[in-house]
């Protein structure tokens, strides 16, 4: 049997690499899928593309900006309405923001990457909690990053934004464990994916490739992880495969943290 058969699963950044690819797995696995996403126009390709390949039955699809707190409860809602409950969260919406010496950093520029990384994930949390309640249990899945294991210079919001997340992990798994709720972050290294050419292109803007040649040279196995490879690792934590697994980070990292 599928390893999400009859789940019901809700993904926040569906438009973004990682969440696409999670989305298809989910859905070859069984489960129905909530695509949530701030950008309509990118919510109906990305849907397009999934319907195309595995069909309309199982899919659906939410505008949302994850920081609104409004629009993150209606998601919900309407994930529960659509499908009947609510098993699995992915809170995989973020942003890099921009990457510059912390002193040059201005006020918004700092608080638009927490608004998104920390309030957007724990907003997610907050409003899944008492659908999870209902069904006797779930798993919420943050996504974090390398950045919230360890620092980096000119990406203190990012990485104060990570560290957040997977304190925020932590906490609640313990709040949700009496209630059969499993709570985990994972923590990608470097992906090949466009989050990660923005990085290289804001560090280097005259040569990009020096940032990616510099990375996989730190990286054990030398070079980028892949959306699918995240996919796997987040269906995973969503599965009964992990059912002794909760306020855990688990790195994908191709071992750049194990130094």
């Amino acid at each position: 049997m599928a390893k999400l058969h009859g789940k019901i699963a809700l993904i926040t950044g569906a438009t973004g690499g990682i969440g696409e690819a999670t989305a298809k797995l989910f859905l070859q696995e069984g489960a129905s899928v909530m695509l949530v996403g701030r950008s309509a126009e990118k919510l109906a390709e990305t849907r397009s593309r999934l319907v195309v390949k595995l069909g309309a039955e199982r899919l659906s699809h939410f505008v949302a900006d994850a920081a609104d707190e409004q629009a993150t409860a209606a998601a919900v809602a309407a994930t529960v309405k659509a499908f009947g409950g609510l098993d699995i969260l992915l809170a995989n919406a973020g942003t890099e923001g921009t990457f510059k010496p912390m002193d040059t950093l201005t006020f918004a520029e700092f608080e638009q990457v927490l608004r998104t990384n920390v309030a957007g994930v724990w907003l997610a949390m907050k409003y899944c909690v008492e659908p999870m309640q209902q069904r006797g249990g779930g798993s919420m899945i943050a996504m974090a990053s390398m950045s919230g294991l360890r620092g980096f210079a000119n990406c203190t919001p990012y990485v104060a934004s990570k560290h957040a997340v997977c304190g925020m992990v932590k906490s609640a798994a313990l709040e949700l464990a009496p209630s059969g709720i499993r709570v985990n972050a994972i923590a990608p290294g470097p992906i090949d994916n466009r989050m990660v050419q923005s990085i290289e292109t804001q560090l280097s803007p005259d040569d990009p490739g020096l940032v990616s040649e510099g990375l996989k040279a730190q990286i054990p196995l030398k070079r980028y992880g892949t959306n699918e490879e995240v996919a796997r690792m987040a269906l995973f934590l969503a599965c009964e495969d992990s059912s002794y697994c909760t306020g855990g980070i688990f790195s994908i990292d191709g071992g750049y943290t194990a130094g």
